[in-house]
């Protein structure tokens, strides 16, 4: 089993026609997802040959969906014109749209976020699950991969991954390779993210064959905060933490837009109690990290 995306997922790709897109559509496939096609405005009726597979172009996200019961999407559209392929998936009924584009201005986000979750409330059926921007995307090993991680650093197994860091996502996903993951979650580091810690908290707490949780966090906002008060209450596997950034000078961003540290408020220091205080084991580096979850997973049934 698995969060968000599974064997049966039918993706999309919007923006296939482009380098990135046609680079990471060939990697998806070599993964096993199930690529049904790809969205280009203007480009409707083509078809691109990949290794294995001659998938049709669509000239929107609807024909799309019609054509092919197209289930997710993954975006590879430039900055500018990422808010209107958002909202035109939101609108197509795209049950999981990941958005891989980096650079997309804090207000589209917002714009397409809220969409998303305006659909929700009218028509719960088919209300779309974003995850990014400025992303890896989602990955359940084994099955299929949406986005931009690399399928072949790990296995299937019982451990869930939620991070805002993409590099720090690979990492522990290769650190624990031999125990394998369940489903791995990037959900970006922009002020606006369609997908909390939160939210993936929640679904693997309720996924029956996640055994434990490795949350990967960063400095900036109160996100890993709100995420602690959340694993005290409603949590009961065992989670383990760790949080980028100790070493951050204040009042600097680093890397991600939200990334921002300002007085005591964001510090790596200041989330690391919150989770602790919560009963998180919070590794003070990548590898110390991956070890706490080693012994965690040695003590599980």
């Amino acid at each position: 089993m698995a969060i968000l995306l599974t064997k049966d997922s039918r993706i999309i790709v919007q923006g296939m026609t482009g380098a990135e897109g046609r680079k990471h559509t060939q990697r998806m496939l070599r993964a096993g997802s199930q690529i049904v096609g790809g969205v280009t405005p203007g480009k409707g009726g083509q078809t691109i040959d990949f290794e294995g597979a001659c998938l049709p172009v669509f000239g929107t996200v609807a024909e799309s969906v019609a054509a092919t019961g197209a289930d997710v999407s993954v975006v590879f559209v430039p900055p500018r014109f990422a808010k209107n392929a958002v909202l035109e998936a939101i609108d197509a009924g795209i049950e999981l749209v990941v958005v891989i584009t980096e650079g997309i201005p804090v207000h589209d986000a917002a714009v397409f976020c809220a969409h998303a979750g305006a659909t929700g409330l009218a028509a719960p059926s088919v209300r779309t699950r974003i995850v990014g921007p400025n992303c890896p995307g989602v990955i359940t090993p084994g099955a299929s991969n949406a986005g931009i991680i690399p399928a072949d650093i790990t296995g299937p197994g019982r451990i869930g991954l939620v991070s805002k860091s993409g590099t720090l996502t690979y990492q522990m996903m290769y650190e624990l390779r031999d125990i394998g993951f369940s489903t791995c979650v990037g959900i970006g580091g922009d002020p606006v993210i369609g997908t909390t810690h939160i939210d993936a908290l929640q679904a693997f707490e309720d996924d029956p064959d996640t055994a434990a949780i490795v949350m990967i966090g960063e400095i900036g906002g109160d996100a890993e905060e709100r995420a602690a008060d959340y694993i005290k209450a409603h949590v009961t596997k065992p989670v383990i933490g760790y949080i980028a950034g100790f070493t951050a000078p204040e009042g600097k961003t680093m890397g991600h837009a939200g990334a921002i540290v300002s007085g005591s408020s964001g510090t790596a220091a200041a989330k690391k109690d919150a989770l602790e205080a919560a009963g998180v084991q919070v590794g003070t580096t990548p590898s110390g990290t991956a070890e706490l979850m080693r012994e965690i997973m040695k003590s599980l049934p």
